[in-house]
């Protein structure tokens, strides 16, 4: 046992989940059929009402990426909130200059900068207004099993039926084919003369689709919602010249893949040596603080010639918190510890599909790793039955991972980037014991 602080709740356990369908929508339902209360955590480990511990694999959806509660980030957070809470984006203060300086410091080219928001939704739409100002065009392209956002232009950017809500369309969105290697339209198995017929369809979509103008292509690095969906080598290279001979401008979304998640390098799209026009951040940004991030370069940024403000965005809690949670990720060199501990979990990922045909793939970067469960390896038939069973073994066994992929049938892992080699262990170790219960 951890010696982890935790609430004590003057509702009962069963007066909570109660509250919570009582008086919660229920549009975003807990994952598990036995929801779990949280009552407290500290770096890779979360605690429920009943005094059960349990390694956190999934980091609040990869957004506690420094660990819960890292002392130097409530403490810096504390020291904020007892001088200066809120300002708005009308007045100038030293966090917001700090936390921009920070990110312009480690993100690529000229990338230098920011808006801050208050969520990866908020980030994506400040980038596609900047692309439509800065170009003088209305239309954009994104990809199929991407995800977005909430809002109704971020659901209608997604490419998943799921996350729509509404029938309405918005006008000017178009979708590519995903460079979903596991299920590739072209070949089996995908090779390398893939690219070219992925970067084909998003360049036959501009001509067919669009008036020939779009202002931009936005794409996730690795798409997370989608499944943790690798790009095959130099899809982005090939699709960042597409869209630039067309005029438009490269969006890059690492919501999820950025702060060296995917081992290595800062931001994922580093990993095929492109620099994107303009790039959005949000989740572990700020370790869980509401904080995200639009940056583009001087020339682009400049092109936001109407009025706007965010009342939150860029507050000086949260900007403390981003740049305590920058600070401990440069001191902890987070991209070299996801490479390291990707590579442990990899291989011990990698040996459970060769020993479970139902794992028809293990994918992802970094600490960044999904397995995606099929009924047969040859006919790659999605299989939920088994994945919505892994997670309730999983929880069992005592960690928590996370669902995703069109189809229902993704698990994915993305723990806190200074999870230990032993806690890595930990988690293989109950990975297998959740696979024997659902062989």
């Amino acid at each position: 046992m951890t010696n982890v602080t935790t609430h004590t709740s003057a509702m009962s356990e069963a007066e909570i989940r109660a509250g919570h369908k009582e008086f919660v929508f229920p549009c975003a339902p807990p994952v598990y059929k036995d929801p779990l209360v949280l009552v407290g955590a500290e770096g890779s480990v979360v605690v429920d009402s009943r005094g059960r511990e349990y390694l956190d694999l999934f980091a609040g959806i990869l957004t506690t990426g420094v660990g819960h509660c890292h002392p130097e980030v409530v403490e810096q957070v504390r020291d904020q909130l007892g001088v200066l809470g809120h300002t708005s984006s009308m007045y100038v203060t030293e966090n917001i200059v700090g936390a921009a300086k920070r990110l312009a410091k480690i993100s690529p080219g000229n990338l230098s900068q920011t808006f801050f928001t208050n969520s990866g939704t908020e980030a994506v739409e400040t980038a596609a207004m900047l692309a439509y100002q800065y170009t003088g065009r209305s239309e954009i392209i994104a990809l199929r099993h991407g995800y977005s956002g909430r809002s109704a232009f971020s659901t209608n950017m997604t490419g998943h039926a799921a996350w729509r809500p509404v029938a309405t369309s918005v006008a000017g969105i178009k979708h590519a084919i995903s460079p979903y290697p596991y299920r590739c339209p072209f070949k089996t198995p995908c090779d390398d003369s893939c690219v070219d017929r992925f970067v084909g369809d998003l360049e036959e979509v501009i001509l067919t689709t669009t008036n020939g103008k779009p202002a931009a292509f936005l794409a996730e690095t690795i798409q997370g919602v989608g499944g943790y969906i690798t790009p095959p080598p130099g899809y982005f290279q090939r699709a960042a010249e597409v869209i630039r001979k067309y005029g438009g401008l490269f969006i890059c979304d690492e919501v999820q893949a950025g702060f060296g998640r995917t081992g290595d390098k800062w931001f994922g799209i580093e990993h095929w040596d492109v620099v994107p026009d303009i790039m959005v951040m949000a989740k572990g940004i700020a370790n869980g603080f509401p904080v995200a991030a639009t940056i583009a370069t001087p020339e682009i940024a400049v092109a936001w010639k109407a009025k706007t403000i965010s009342t939150f965005g860029g507050n000086p809690v949260a900007m403390a918190a981003a740049s305590a949670t920058m600070d401990v990720m440069m001191a902890e060199d987070t991209p070299a510890r996801s490479a390291a501990r990707g590579a442990q979990l990899r291989e011990g990922m990698d040996k459970l599909a060769a020993q479970y045909d139902w794992i028809g793939e293990v994918r992802g970067m970094g600490l960044m790793q999904a397995f995606e469960f099929v009924v047969d390896p040859e006919t790659k038939e999605p299989d939920q039955k088994r994945t919505g069973a892994f997670m309730e073994a999983a929880k069992e066994e005592g960690i928590l991972v996370g669902p995703a992929g069109l189809f229902g049938n993704v698990i994915r892992i993305g723990p806190s980037m200074l999870i230990s080699e032993a806690e890595i262990a930990q988690a293989l170790d109950a990975m297998g014991r959740a696979c024997e219960r659902v062989n």
